[in-house]
């Protein structure tokens, strides 16, 4: 029966293809939303039912499908690009960590600084996927929905996962694949690793996603989609039934997946919404929220497990919470003695793969420590930039070319406190949905911009 998840992984693969070469570019995204969301579980399933010699066909499907659309896109491009500043950030980024993936700069080989590079920088050939793009031909809105409808989904099978007290990482042969493909022994009390459950022992789930990390942040990214979807372009919010029953998918999961950066970051993300749409209903629904999750919380402080995990949150002295102090303060402290990088392949993911990790949980920190503190600010203007961006544009578009603006303005904004935690660009639905976007917006504000600015400055920086 779980074969069933590469069945879905291989197929989504083959559709978005066969559309990106028949013409119907805009398919890339079933890939996007229902293939990489499943992307470890697919890896780990097929594994464990003996099918080890397709794991680097899968693995490469990531990239297959965004190099191809993106060659296709240059090679009939029959339009004239007015370049962005933050174009030229993302080209810049890219250019500049690829001197370390060719160059001999730090202590490991060229395949490893090659997989580090893509682990932090791909998403620039994303990006340009998304920029090259032409809005119209994206009806962005029956995509939307998919994103809703995977959330939906999630929520069932983590629902499961509560009722039942089991992951389903347990079921997919999850701790074997990581053991003899990524290097990393089963750790926890649950055979999985440390992220599968809190410090004081209580279950996080997952759904299909690769850990409860990725689930939480995807909510986030769903709750960020229905807000643009259910949002008229004078700031009415209208949710429909099935916008609802997306809602309390998202409640589900973030409650579930016991993230706590992730879960400050969903009421942000509602409260930003709330400010920006100048909503009272929604504000007032922030408040009920607020006020629930704390009762919710109260009542969970009979247990002494989770009273134990609150104090020790609160007061910053858990395991946890001192592992993200200390992996800051030795990234912070490499790049002090190393201010242009240890090298590609020291930190991070990847690093951790081949036991060389410096640092990390940090997506700033990770790459500041590898590619050095310019590479670090590139990164973080290209985020601030976007962010703003938005908060200049969304009153000015309109129909999808808006909902696009205030779903990305809310994802950004959403995965602030998470990209301060963890290692975000490794999760590849997480990173390929938000550059894909981030692309595909700026490719709206530049048509709106080129005419009525001078060719010279059509890549002005706002």
């Amino acid at each position: 029966m779980l074969i069933i998840f590469p069945l879905i992984y291989l197929t989504s693969f083959i559709f978005a293809l066969r559309g990106i070469l028949l013409g119907k570019r805009e398919e890339v995204l079933l890939f996007i939303i229902f293939g990489l969301p499943i992307y470890i579980t697919s890896l780990c399933i097929a594994f464990d039912s003996g099918f080890s010699g397709l794991i680097s066909m899968f693995q490469l499907f990531k990239e297959i499908i965004i190099v191809t659309l993106l060659g296709i896109q240059v090679w009939t491009l029959n339009r004239k690009i007015h370049f962005h500043f933050i174009d030229y950030a993302v080209m810049a980024y890219f250019a500049y960590t690829f001197i370390y993936a060719v160059l001999p700069i730090g202590d490991e080989g060229i395949l490893v600084r090659l997989l580090a590079f893509k682990s932090i920088s791909f998403f620039g050939l994303v990006y340009f996927s998304g920029r090259l793009f032409n809005s119209k031909e994206i009806y962005i809105n029956k995509y939307f929905h998919y994103i809703l409808y995977l959330t939906i989904a999630a929520a069932i099978i983590v629902g499961l996962e509560y009722s039942n007290s089991i992951h389903f990482q347990s079921l997919t042969g999850f701790a074997d694949f990581y053991y003899y493909i990524y290097n990393f022994d089963p750790t926890g009390s649950y055979g999985l690793s440390y992220t599968f459950e809190t410090d004081t022992g209580i279950m996080r789930f997952a759904s299909f996603f690769a850990n409860p990390l990725e689930l939480a942040s995807s909510t986030i990214l769903a709750l960020s989609v229905l807000a643009a979807l259910a949002t008229t372009d004078s700031n009415k919010l209208r949710l429909t039934n099935f916008n609802k029953v997306a809602l309390f998918a998202t409640i589900i999961c973030i409650f579930l997946a016991f993230s706590r950066a992730a879960f400050v970051n969903y009421f942000f993300t509602i409260l930003v919404y709330a400010v920006i749409s100048r909503n009272k209903l929604i504000l007032n629904t922030f408040y009920f929220i607020v006020v629930s999750s704390v009762l919710y919380v109260v009542y969970l402080l009979k247990d002494e497990e989770v009273l134990d995990f609150v104090i020790e949150t609160l007061k910053f002295t858990n395991s946890s919470s001192v592992g993200h102090l200390l992996e800051w303060i030795e990234g912070i402290n490499a790049m002090m003695v190393q201010p242009l990088g240890l090298g590609l392949g020291t930190s991070g993911r990847v690093g951790g793969s081949f036991n060389g990790n410096t640092g990390g949980e940090n997506q700033f920190l990770i790459i500041g420590v590898q590619t050095g503190i310019v590479a670090m600010l590139i990164y973080l203007s290209i985020y601030i930039l976007l962010m703003f961006n938005c908060l200049k544009w969304i009153q000015r578009l309109k129909g999808k070319e808006r909902q696009v603006c205030l779903a990305l303005l809310l994802m950004k904004t959403g995965f602030i406190i998470p990209m301060m935690t963890s290692e975000l660009e490794s999760s590849a639905y997480i990173s390929y949905t938000t550059w894909f976007l981030s692309g595909l917006f700026i490719s709206i504000i530049s048509y709106h911009q080129a005419p009525k600015l001078p060719q010279a400055k059509a890549s002005s920086l706002v």
